[in-house]
């Protein structure tokens, strides 16, 4: 974990976060600045700057399975849900911890902007 991580200090619970879901690999916790009625962020334990530094198939397979059960848990699977990872500065990645954004509760747009 990086010490001056947002994200990583989450993790640690030196910081808040409404939590969603957490397990053994990942943690879940709703977006401060909320896009959509339902913004969730899901991001490894394991502190990885972003996709592109990005390894192990296995942590990217989990943040999306976790992702697919709390879209279930919170009831907007069957409606629709999207799932977005931005890599660095100018796809949008604001905090280089790799995350994955759920977001549901309204209809979704293509292209996303």
């Amino acid at each position: 974990m990086a010490d001056d991580c947002l994200f990583c200090r989450i993790v640690r619970k030196e910081i808040p976060a409404k939590l969603v879901a957490e397990d053994e690999h990942s943690i879940a916790f709703r977006d401060i600045n909320p896009q959509a009625p339902l913004h969730v962020l899901v991001i490894p334990r394991e502190h990885v700057p972003s996709l592109d530094q990005a390894g192990d198939a296995e942590l990217l397979g989990r943040l999306s399975l976790m992702a697919a059960e709390i879209a279930r848990t919170e009831g907007v699977a069957a409606s629709g849900y999207r799932t977005v990872m931005n890599t660095n500065a100018a796809a949008g990645q604001t905090v280089f911890h790799v995350h994955l954004h759920l977001l549901g509760g309204r209809a979704m747009h293509w292209p996303p902007g």
